[in-house]
């Protein structure tokens, strides 16, 4: 019998998944919590992390997908035109009706227990029709990575208020308030930036160095110089950090702690309004956080300050909470899946949306989406195609960190290097048929009709 592929998530690795599926014409019912598509870039969407100022950090161009290019001229989006356009791209491809929205997923486990995958995964969902559980051929995840906050332990117990970023919406909520921002990643600058126009004070505690990229270099946006002509990891480390130099000069003498990697080893921080209003003697740079005493917070280096408000942008913990860890190779900080896709057991299962790198953009997950569409369609269409890629897995993986050697964090357990990762997926892309080339299936209806499967 015949079963259809599992969708779960209608942000931008989930249209991509979409998308891809459905141009390699294979039959496939999605899944959203949420009422539309968009994903965490929807601010009405309940499980959605942006708050009301957060833009692009990279370009409109080197970030949208090329088959569908930006209606815009602005260089870096906000979140309400970012909506728009995942509207605009889902209808031009009439992918909506490929979704169960207001659908939320809570289970998903192999049939009779085999993890091989090979009878198939129940879906258990909870949506306006209730509880149920229905079969499919293969499940991908695509809900996302910047969902479930990382919350770290503090010694002491703190007397004010605590919240996450994830909780921040809009600048107003610091009015009046002392506020110590914990964490000087993207959204903690942006925030910090945010908070000193209506706070009483802002300090921004910072356990590392980091580099900062303006968002302009030359009078254009500082990714969109040297595209297409990757540099050799250790010349462009050279050259940018110091043309960043020229550009931004040393942030250590903002209070910053010297960075102890070199650029492009971790994310960088592109905002450099930061820097700004530090010159401007608007917020500080604190050290790391030693302890809480009621209303105190104790600092590594001996220094105190009380506080009303500390705002944890701490950042989020990659979760797939309906799956087993078991099932997605995941005994580490993240899933260990070949081209951060398949689990090395290829058991129907697949990730999409796991891969973090400067400047991969829509397009770098588009390509990702792709090759895992060829895939599912050899599954089912070219077995022995599809059985040469899996024997691919077996060998050595091959380097996706084009030189750089990324620090050992959680958050960079799934980094890569956009030239290195998207030049091996559209290679290993090319070694599966391409559906387009082949005499299309006849378009089946079953993703738009009720699919049956074993009611809970």
């Amino acid at each position: 019998m015949h079963h259809p592929i599992a969708l779960i998530g209608a942000g931008p690795s989930g249209l991509a998944g979409a998308r891809a599926l459905d141009a390699a014409g294979l039959d496939f019912v999605g899944f959203e919590a949420s009422s539309d598509v968009g994903g965490l870039w929807d601010i009405d969407n309940p499980r959605s992390t942006v708050y009301e100022s957060a833009h692009l950090i990279s370009s409109r161009t080197t970030t949208e997908f090329a088959e569908f290019p930006m209606d815009s001229s602005i260089d870096y989006p906000g979140h309400r035109e970012l909506v728009r356009y995942f509207g605009a791209f889902a209808d031009r491809f009439d992918l909506r009706r490929r979704f169960r929205f207001g659908t939320r997923v809570v289970r998903v486990e192999p049939v009779d227990g085999d993890a091989s995958g090979q009878r198939g995964w129940l879906v258990t969902s909870e949506g306006p029709e209730g509880r149920r559980t229905e079969t499919f051929s293969a499940v991908v995840l695509a809900n996302g990575t910047l969902a479930e906050p990382n919350v770290p332990a503090f010694r002491g117990e703190f007397a004010g208020e605590i919240r996450h970023s994830s909780a921040y919406k809009r600048a107003q909520e610091f009015a009046g308030k002392r506020v110590l921002v914990i964490g000087a990643g993207n959204s903690g600058c942006d925030i910090a930036v945010d908070a000193v126009h209506h706070a009483a004070s802002v300090d921004l505690s910072v356990r590392r160095g980091y580099w900062f990229v303006p968002r302009y270099l030359f009078g254009k946006p500082s990714d969109t110089l040297n595209q297409g002509r990757p540099l050799p990891a250790r010349i462009k480390q050279f050259v940018d950090s110091r043309v960043l130099k020229l550009f931004t000069g040393d942030p250590v003498r903002f209070g910053f702690p010297k960075p102890d990697y070199k650029i492009y080893e971790s994310h960088p921080i592109v905002n450099t309004l930061v820097l700004n209003h530090l010159g401007q003697g608007d917020l500080r740079v604190k050290p790391d956080i030693d302890r809480f005493e009621g209303s105190t917070v104790h600092f590594a280096d001996g220094s105190s300050a009380d506080y009303d408000l500390l705002l944890l942008a701490t950042g989020y913990r990659l979760d797939y909470p309906f799956v087993d860890r078991e099932h997605l190779d995941w005994t580490g900080d993240a899933p260990e899946l070949y081209l951060n896709v398949f689990p090395r057991s290829f058991n129907g299962l697949a990730v999409l949306g796991m891969i973090e790198a400067s400047g991969i953009g829509w397009e770098g997950r588009a390509e990702q989406a792709r090759l895992l569409g060829r895939y599912l369609k050899a599954v089912q269409d070219a077995p022995a195609s599809a059985a040469r890629f899996r024997a691919q897995a077996a060998k050595p993986w091959p380097d996706l960190t084009g030189g750089y050697r990324y620090l050992g964090l959680a958050r960079m357990s799934y980094y890569v290097n956009k030239d290195a990762y998207r030049g091996t997926v559209r290679k290993l892309t090319e070694t599966l048929p391409d559906p387009a080339r082949a005499p299309r299936a006849a378009a089946t209806t079953a993703a738009t009709a009720e699919h049956e499967g074993v009611r809970a």
